[in-house]
């Protein structure tokens, strides 16, 4: 269970023109601002932007300068996974150390939407005994309560974090993960591919076999 929300996505406007830097071919810039105040490619720059996407990752540095930032909500086993893109990533998550005391635990605040039967019944007893612990330190201030929480909090716990990547970034993730035997990776690459220019700047590699 992955969710995707708040996507912001800036400095369209200025990647674009330092593409024509090399060339110094601002005279061609044609793209605008419309009613609504989103930055539109005009034909001439979203050719170029193409080319140079399509072209390889040395070619398509400005790419590193559109910045795409979105509220993820997701299980801790996949932002282990996430977590192997630290190079152009930033990311502020809810801090468990703080606030895992902050509300009740219940089945929502775990991913179990492919779990069976016999293992729900495992975490809605994880879940009993972790609310016991909750309650008892939220009382006692006890912390042997608080660590049973941090140590006992299975895997599947959902945590939201808020994250800032590039449009580079987001053709490795793609390409690498699209096919992932974990779901919530498809989700994420579902979201990339409604972004503004995501299929003549992101999805430009040819077709790969399934991983």
């Amino acid at each position: 269970m992955l969710t995707v929300e708040r996507i912001s996505v800036m400095n369209m406007e200025n990647a674009i023109r330092g593409a024509r830097n090399p060339m110094n071919s601002w005279a061609r810039m044609d793209s605008f601002y419309d009613e609504k105040g989103n930055f539109i490619l005009g034909e001439n720059d979203l050719a170029l932007a193409h080319r140079l996407a399509a072209a390889g990752s040395d070619h398509r540095k400005f790419l590193r300068q559109i910045f795409v930032t979105m509220d993820i909500t997701a299980p801790l086993y996949w932002w282990k996974e996430f977590d192997t893109y630290k190079v152009g990533t930033v990311a502020n998550s809810c801090s468990t150390m703080h606030k895992i005391q902050a509300k009740p635990f219940t089945r929502d605040d775990f991913s179990h939407d492919r779990m069976s039967d016999a293992a729900l019944a495992v975490l809605d007893s994880v879940i009993a005994f972790l609310e016991e612990r909750r309650q008892t330190f939220c009382e006692t201030k006890d912390k042997g309560a608080w660590a049973d929480m941090i140590q006992l909090l299975p895997s599947s716990y959902r945590q939201l974090r808020t994250v800032t990547m590039n449009y580079e970034v987001l053709i490795n993730i793609y390409y690498a993960r699209r096919n992932h035997k974990l779901t919530e990776w498809h989700t994420l690459c579902d979201a990339i591919k409604t972004l503004p220019y995501a299929n003549e700047l992101i999805l430009i590699k040819a077709e790969k076999t399934e991983e």
